[in-house]
């Protein structure tokens, strides 16, 4: 199970963390709703092709990849959100659709868009559509070393 993996990995780096369960849904908006937690605190997940390799983009709930500005961030040939089809294997024991923002658990390299830096508290899915974690932005970021990249093509 995945979000005991995620637990135990955020126990053994003694990051305080708290665990939100909330009854089925499966949008971050709708998440952010049943949850009660506002969207821009709300991390999702959203599995990208980067030249043919999966990566993981963290961004606040109510945003939107732009996938414009995070090719021209990290200087790749081909961007794409990636189908379900291509990631369904690629996260063990997760709910397709709700892979905690640890890409770094399963050797996917993870990005976050730079408007979550702002954040003190993110909550995010661990696994499943019906229970989140909820820890610091600065934890998060000790741990998975993202790389930030801006949400909006430069004017």
């Amino acid at each position: 199970m995945p979000v005991q993996k995620l637990k135990k990995y955020l126990d053994d780096n003694l990051v305080p963390y708290a665990t939100i369960t909330h009854s089925p849904a499966y949008t971050a908006q709708g998440i952010a709703s049943v949850a009660h937690i506002p969207g821009r605190e709300l991390a999702k997940s959203v599995i990208m092709k980067v030249d043919g390799r999966l990566a993981m983009m963290v961004l606040p709930a109510m945003e939107r990849v732009d996938t414009v500005a995070f090719q021209h961030a990290i200087g790749a040939k081909r961007v794409a959100i990636a189908n379900e089809r291509d990631f369904e294997d690629a996260f063990p024991g997760c709910e397709v659709g709700a892979m905690p923002p640890f890409g770094n658990l399963w050797d996917v390299p993870v990005y976050v868009g730079e408007s979550l830096t702002e954040d003190e508290l993110i909550a995010f899915n661990a696994g499943s559509h019906t229970e989140l974690i909820q820890m610091m932005y600065e934890d998060f970021e000790r741990l998975v070393k993202p790389t930030v990249v801006p949400t909006h093509a430069p004017v």
